[in-house]
């Protein structure tokens, strides 16, 4: 079974928050998207609700 990759980095402390939830994550793709979701609560943009998150950071749902 090949090794997992690393998560892609963001911003520092969000990285080091989400870090302490990383082993409820079985995939890197779950932990990346959870981390993804703490990098938008922050963000500028207007509707905090999930399909505006997931449609600001390119994902599909």
């Amino acid at each position: 079974m090949p090794a997992s990759r690393a998560a892609r980095s963001t911003i520092h402390f969000v990285d080091e928050y989400c870090q302490l939830f990383k082993g409820l994550f079985p995939e890197v793709r779950s932990y990346e998207a959870f981390k993804l979701l703490h990098l938008d609560m922050i963000s500028e943009i207007k509707r905090k609700s999930l399909p505006a998150i997931a449609k600001a950071v390119g994902l599909d749902s």
